[in-house]
């Protein structure tokens, strides 16, 4: 039996305005194309969770965000890695998101988080979203 793969960390964006989530859609030629996720991306070497996910959104969606708080973590096992998929709870001190890497961006309300298909590594963190955009509840 082969090893397992390297677990990859990868940090994801709970981007929050208003009661709403960003959703970003991967772009039909990568991995996982026409799926839902979290924008963020992978932990380079030195980085920090939040210095991560600070340099992506600005390279993914030209926004500056301000990491505010842990939402959650799920670990994901694809055939060719594994993925630890870290969310942080973000909100956007200088511009407007634009997707500059993907498809579509979608604000969503927390009952609109089953009405895009998201990608596999996403869905166990969808509960805490949930709940972070849902007051008291």
């Amino acid at each position: 039996m082969a090893p397992s793969p390297a677990e990859l960390r990868v940090v994801a964006a709970v981007l929050h305005r208003d009661g709403r989530v960003l959703a970003a859609q991967r772009p039909a030629h990568k991995s996982q194309g026409g799926l839902w996720e979290l924008p963020g991306g992978k932990v380079e070497p030195g980085e920090d969770d939040g210095t991560a996910l600070r340099r992506e959104l600005e390279e993914e969606l030209g926004v500056t965000v301000e990491v505010t708080h842990l939402v959650d973590q799920a670990v994901h096992v694809y055939p060719e890695k594994t993925v630890r998929l870290v969310a942080w709870a973000c909100v956007v001190v200088a511009g407007e998101p634009t997707p500059l890497e993907h498809q579509a961006l979608r604000w969503l309300g927390p009952d609109q988080l089953p009405q895009v298909d998201w990608a596999p590594a996403d869905l166990p963190l969808l509960a805490a979203v949930r709940a972070l955009l849902t007051p008291h509840g």
